[in-house]
This record gives structure tokens, C-alpha cells and sequence, in this order.
């Protein structure tokens, strides 16, 4: 809920509500398993164990810890060093690509070729250049129906014809009351292409602020589909930095208040980024530079749609905490009850990664539906958003995770004493993790 909050930063409607829809299904869905779910499960009783999946309780151990997560976790905890190197490598590797990630509004051409809606556009862009994705350029003044409105209309046509971006017809709609004009000036490219935003560029900057932009009362901006895309795409853009600000620094102050530990905190926020910035590289990889194109049903290689980076942050830093505060939960519960932190961390990882896995492979299959649809903006935001839990819940949460925790030891609890005023949230002093205070280890 916190990581969707920071979506009414954005300024933008449709993710405010985006981010207003997605706290309310959580806040149900929590409601719902406080309430709902307790009283299901007493009235089943001993009955829900019932109809068990044939085979998969043979991926358990009689202890009820995972097989399979169960031998991947004691070979990281035999060799943590080697296993938080290999693991943060590879994951640094993969987001080296995020360097070049390149933001680009999706036009018609990353649509398939085979619907018919793209066949007409190209009949249409062959038989007209431009005309299927003219500029407008809009006027208001107090006659545009005035000699001089009428003569600097004129130069904005000669004007753009002139700079070899722009075509003919050009068409002009007056109002009623005469006070409003809009012309229509077909550009160069496709929509949202560099020629494109170049035409825009040199309507916006140079021809329209010299021509009807330059009388005395008059009012005069472009827009259109072109327009339309650049602008949102650096609003997004815009919105981009303080939206990562507020979720990281309100993610690390719950996570501070809920573990009473700075190292926690900083670490869970470090091991987000690590899955964010390899998510971000996976997209680069695939839509900027092609690699299983095909495999995917795309060819437009012109960059990651802008919506698609917001999203993709928000949502699986949300998603990210939520297994993270799961897995430490269970790890402070055993040093609660008097294990070591090694002996803490191999329980509480084995006895939940196998839950955390297969709710992340539902989701994962969920995401992957997105990618068999047409549209671009879809296939990336599927193949974002599956990348990314499952790099999260099997590298990072898997292997990153408890090996991180293996090394630091008890400098996992580490909290300074001008913090010892947090509140300790349902945990008695008796039965506190051993807090590591500034007194007693040395920075």
C-alpha cells in the first residue's frame, strides 16, 4: 500500500486512481485475512488437509521444510561469501542494460502488421503522408478571421512547407464567434517516431511562436497525437524521481519501526533495487535490443514505453516487501525463541521459501498472460513484471538473502541508541532479538 501511494505523486488521474484501486483490493484482501480466512479454516478444521496434490507432498521433508529449497539453502549458508558474489554479480550484470534504457511512446508501427486497423493506417500514411497523424495547431485571439491572422496563418504554411517536415493539405476550422482557429499541419513520421518529434520540435519552438504566435492578444500552442505522446511521456518522466524518493524512503522507515534494525532496513532497500534495476535490465535487453523478438510476437525495438518503468517499480517494490517482511518475520521469530542468527535464518528461509516460490510462479504465470497480447505497452509490462518476481523470490530471496544474513550475523539487528526510542511492535524485551547497540560494536 505504501509502495502504491506513491503514485499520487505523479499528478497524473489515471494513476492516482490506478493507485487508489490497488490499496483498496489490498486492504480488502488484508481484511479478508483477518476475518474471513480464520473463520474458514476453524470451520474446516482438520479438513482442510484434505485433497492434497498427488506427488507434491514429496517435495517436503518430514520436517515440513521444501527438499529442493532445502539443499539450495544449505549450500549457501556453508558458503555465504561465494553465493552473495555470484548471486549479486549475476544480478548486477543483469541490470548493466538499464543504463541504456530509452523511453519511447508506442505508435502505430508496434502494433502487428497482420490487423487490419494497421493495414489501413498504412494505406492511409502511403496514399497521405502524415495526414494520419497530423498536428494541430491551435489559435486564440480576438478575430482570427483578421487580415493579419489571415497573412501570418499564411507564412505558418509556407513556413512548414519550407522546412521539408511537413505536408500538404493544410486545413483551417474557425469557430462560431471567429476567436478560435485550428489548423491542421500533417508532419513527418509516424506518430511518435524521432521525425515525428522533430516536426513537433520545430512547430513548437520556431514556426508557429514567428508566425501566429508573434501577434499582439494571441494565444497559440500544438497539439495533437504527436504532442499528446511527448508530453505524456515527460510528465512520466518528471514523475519518476520523487515517486522512487517517497516509496524507498517510507518502504525503509516501516521496515526500521517493524525490525527495530537500521541493517534490515538498508539491506531490504538495497535487495528491492537489486531486482528493480535487473528487471529494468531484462526489458533493455528484450525490447531495445531484440534478443527472443520472436519469441515474444514483437519488432519494434524503439524503446520501453514510459508507463511501463513507473509501474513495474512501484508494484514489485510493494510485492518485493511483502516477501521480504514474510521471510524476516519467521527469522526473528527463532531468535525470539533463543536460536543463533545462522540457526534462525536456515529455519525461517526453508520453512517459507517454498510457500514464497509458489505464490511467486502464480503470479509469474499471471504476468505472462500480458505478453501474448497485441499491444507492445502489454507484452512489456508482462515480461517486466515476470521477470522480475521471479529473479526476486528465487536469486534474491533464495540465495542473496540468507547469505547476506549469514555473513552479517548479529550486525543484523544492529540499531544505534539514539534510536532505542522506536517502538518495540509486539515483541517484550524479554523475548527482544539481540540488538547490536553503537556501545558495544565499533563502527
Amino acid at each position: 500500500m505504501t509502495a502504491m501511494a506513491g503514485m499520487f505523486l505523479t499528478g497524473d488521474q489515471i494513476f492516482e486512481s490506478f493507485g487508489v484501486a490497488t490499496i483498496l483490493v489490498v486492504a480488502i484482501a488484508m481484511l479478508g485475512s483477518l476475518t474471513v480466512l480464520p473463520a474458514l479454516l476453524s470451520r474446516l478444521g482438520d479438513g482442510v488437509g484434505r485433497g492434497r496434490v498427488p506427488l507434491v507432498s514429496r517435495l517436503r521433508r518430514d520436517d515440513g521444510d521444501g527438499r529442493i529449497w532445502g539443499a539450495v539453502i544449505d549450500r549457501v549458508l556453508r558458503r555465504p561469501l561465494l553465493s552473495a558474489v555470484l548471486a549479486g554479480g549475476f544480478l548486477l550484470l543483469l541490470a548493466v542494460p538499464a543504463i541504456q534504457l530509452k523511453m519511447a511512446q508506442a505508435g502505430p508501427d508496434t502494433f502487428p502488421k497482420s490487423l487490419a486497423v494497421v493495414k489501413t493506417y498504412d494505406r492511409m500514411q502511403g496514399a497521405f503522408p502524415g495526414r494520419a497523424m497530423a498536428a494541430s495547431v491551435v489559435v486564440q485571439a480576438p478575430n482570427v478571421k483578421s487580415p493579419q491572422m489571415q497573412s501570418s496563418i499564411s507564412r505558418l504554411e509556407q513556413r512548414a512547407l519550407a522546412s521539408g517536415r511537413m505536408y500538404r493539405p493544410f486545413t483551417v476550422d474557425v469557430n462560431q464567434a471567429g476567436t478560435v482557429a485550428n489548423i491542421t499541419v500533417p508532419i513527418e513520421g509516424k506518430g511518435s517516431d524521432a521525425g515525428s518529434n522533430a516536426s513537433l520540435g520545430l512547430l513548437r519552438k520556431e514556426i508557429v511562436p514567428e508566425t501566429v504566435g508573434a501577434l499582439p492578444g494571441t494565444e497559440a500552442g500544438v497539439t495533437g497525437f504527436t504532442a499528446q505522446w511527448k508530453d505524456s511521456k515527460d510528465d512520466v518522466k518528471a514523475s519518476l524521481p520523487p515517486v522512487v524518493a517517497f516509496v524507498l524512503l517510507f518502504a525503509f522507515v516501516l521496515m526500521l519501526v517493524a525490525f527495530r534494525s537500521l541493517v534490515i532496513a538498508a539491506k531490504a532497500i538495497v535487495l528491492n533495487l537489486l531486482s528493480v534495476g535487473a528487471a529494468y535490465g531484462v526489458l533493455v535487453l528484450v525490447f531495445q535490443h531484440g534478443v527472443g523478438k520472436n519469441v515474444f510476437g514483437f519488432t519494434s525495438t524503439a524503446g520501453i514505453d514510459p508507463v511501463v518503468p513507473l509501474l513495474l517499480f512501484v508494484i514489485l517494490f510493494g510485492l518485493s516487501m511483502d516477501y521480504h517482511v514474510f521471510l524476516l518475520s519467521r527469522i526473528r521469530e527463532a531468535v525470539q525463541r533463543g536460536a543463533s542468527t545462522d540457526e534462525a535464518v536456515a529455519q525461517g528461509i526453508k520453512s517459507t521459501a517454498g510457500v514464497v516460490t509458489s505464490a511467486a510462479l502464480v503470479m509469474v504465470a499471471v504476468f505472462a498472460v500480458f505478453i501474448a497480447l497485441s499491444m507492445l505497452f502489454f507484452k512489456q509490462f508482462g515480461v517486466g513484471l515476470a521477470a522480475a518476481i521471479l529473479i526476486d523470490a528465487t536469486i534474491v530471496r533464495g540465495v542473496l538473502l540468507p547469505a547476506s544474513m549469514k555473513l552479517l550475523g548479529d550486525w543484523n539487528w544492529y540499531l544505534p541508541s539514539w534510536l532505542e526510542w522506536l517502538p518495540n511492535l509486539g515483541v517484550s524485551e524479554a523475548d527482544a532479538p539481540p540488538e547490536t547497540s553503537s556501545s558495544s560494536v565499533s563502527a
